[in-house]
């Protein structure tokens, strides 16, 4: 796709890099054209589509927005139908000749140092399942993090894969899991030596990251490859002083959403290959079991525009970011009640190898209250959203899109939270286990208890049963529970009382969990 070699296994070069050969010019297409970075390929197509006129006698029904109701056009716009078209036969001719799709895909491999990029349109929880798909296949082992994604195991249980956990790294203090480091992998590798690659979750939805190089070079030296789910690291590339991006580290392919840390629509994903340990074809084949056959437009052209931005601007708007976010820890610090964590409080032996800045973590547990009622009373009170609550946390995410505004929004809406703090509810007393509480014993392969026959049973009775459904705290979602894991008295005892003062768990059959779906004895 471009120039660049891959590096050696386990080797890294520094994080923010990726941007800079392609914005240059130096770096050149497979026909020794260079890249020029200010085009953005499916934007201008779409820009040339609209100011055609076409008439168009296929999907979508609306038309081009004709056919919309106006009451939806008054919310949600005409220009978003006028740029809902199909891609084959709309955007591009019949065999897609015009490469619109192609030539942005190789524009976005450039621009973050990849030999390979793929546009998806069903966001990251598809990009991860065919990257799984790519590496192994039923009955195959997979060593897979423990704190993944629920998106993750629904692609163990599609491909019938057999899991082998690794266990996260916990901080017992702050009742939080982190990224396993090497050791960890090593650990899992001696347990299943005939693992088909890894699995690895970097950064969590509470910015703590992995050491992609050092797990990198755990698989490269066994001939496997390292796939990372990096859904909320896309920004990654494009400073220095951010964790470094897995595909500067070593990795062999990524998963990243660029909807939630970057400026492409919902759903908007890319997965970037390097190397020669997965076969693009069979990732293309693997892929397109799952993939949509109508992908939109109007996510590729965001995606497009992103990779654009992020190139010429990147660094300065992430610059600004940062600065922002140490001064809006700054200032929570001085409140009465919540506190900011640090670096220091989340990196270190036996914790995270690395801290993403723009995910500014606020424990609450001194204001007497969960975060789960902190989260509903910024929301309720003072319109300010956080996407990610726990029974002490909040966590305010910052993008190159924050202002000085809405940070003063922000620390406004903290503030008078802590005058609330007589008005909040007390913590809630869920059952949070120990780290070893939550190591489940696999008793059968996740996909054979999903599909077989189950029962629901109430949740008392559940315990020592083997789990039919999984059972994901949202957000962020990692599944307490797997289809094909005993259930134990302390993982069931936490998810009910956890459900019973605030907890959403919206993938179990009986969303209260006064019942839990188990394998039918």
């Amino acid at each position: 796709m471009n120039e660049h070699t891959p590096e050696p296994s386990g080797t890294s070069s520094p994080s923010g890099t990726a941007g800079t050969s392609g914005a240059s010019g130096t770096a050149h297409d497979g026909t020794g054209t260079p890249l020029d970075h200010s085009r953005a390929p499916v934007l201008e197509a779409l820009e040339r589509h609209r100011r055609s006129r076409r008439y168009p006698f296929s999907p979508p029904g609306h038309k081009n927005g004709p056919g919309v109701d106006a009451r939806v056009a008054l919310t949600l716009g005409p220009d978003v139908f006028a740029s809902d078209v199909l891609a084959l036969n709309g955007l591009d001719d019949r065999r897609m000749s015009g490469r619109f799709l192609e030539r942005a895909e190789e524009l976005m491999a450039d621009a973050v140092d990849a030999e390979r990029a793929y546009f998806s349109t069903c966001g990251s929880s598809l990009s991860v399942k065919a990257a799984m798909l790519a590496v192994a296949g039923p009955g195959e082992k997979l060593l897979i993090a423990r704190n993944a994604h629920k998106s993750v195991i629904a692609g163990v249980i599609l491909a019938g894969i057999d899991p082998v956990w690794v266990r996260p790294r916990w901080d017992t203090g702050h009742h939080l899991s982190h990224p396993p480091g090497p050791e960890e992998v090593e650990e899992a590798y001696r347990r299943a030596p005939d693992a088909k690659g890894m699995l690895l979750v970097t950064p969590t939805a509470y910015g703590t990251c992995a050491d992609i190089n050092g797990i990198a070079e755990v698989c490269h030296e066994r001939g496997r490859p390292l796939i990372v789910d990096e859904a909320w690291g896309a920004h990654l590339p494009f400073h220095e002083d951010l964790p470094s991006w897995a595909m500067d580290a070593g990795a062999d392919l990524c998963v990243t959403s660029v909807h939630k840390m970057g400026a492409g629509l919902e759903q908007g994903s890319v997965f970037h290959l390097r190397g020669g340990l997965v076969d693009p074809a069979v990732l293309r084949l693997r892929g397109d079991l799952l993939n949509t056959t109508s992908p939109s437009v109007l996510m590729w052209a965001a995606l497009d525009g992103w990779r654009r931005q992020m190139v010429e601007h990147g660094r300065d708007l992430l610059e600004n970011a940062m600065k922002l976010a140490g001064r809006v820890r700054e200032e929570i610090a001085a409140l009465s009640g919540p506190v900011p964590l640090e670096a220091v409080d989340l990196v270190g032996d036996g914790r995270a190898f690395a801290y993403d800045p723009l995910m500014v973590v606020i424990d609450v547990s001194g204001l007497g209250t969960s975060g789960y009622a902190a989260a509903d009373w910024l929301r309720h009170h003072r319109q300010v959203d956080v996407g990610l609550a726990d029974h002490r946390r909040v966590v305010a995410q910052l993008t190159h899109a924050d202002t000085e505004e809405s940070c003063v929004a922000l620390l406004d809406a903290l503030t008078e939270l802590v005058k609330r703090r007589g008005d909040l509810p007390p913590p809630v007393p869920v059952r949070l286990p120990t780290p070893e509480g939550l190591e489940l014993e696999g008793a059968m392969l996740p996909r054979d208890a999903f599909f077989g026959p189950t029962e629901d049973v109430p949740v008392e009775r559940a315990v020592g049963r083997v789990a039919a459904e999984p059972a994901s705290p949202y957000p962020p979602g990692v599944p307490a529970i797997c289809p094909g894991e005993r259930i134990s008295r302390e993982v069931a005892e936490y998810l009910a009382s956890g459900v019973e003062h605030g907890m959403y768990v919206p993938d179990a059959s009986d969303q209260s969990l006064r019942t839990l779906r188990v394998v039918a004895e």
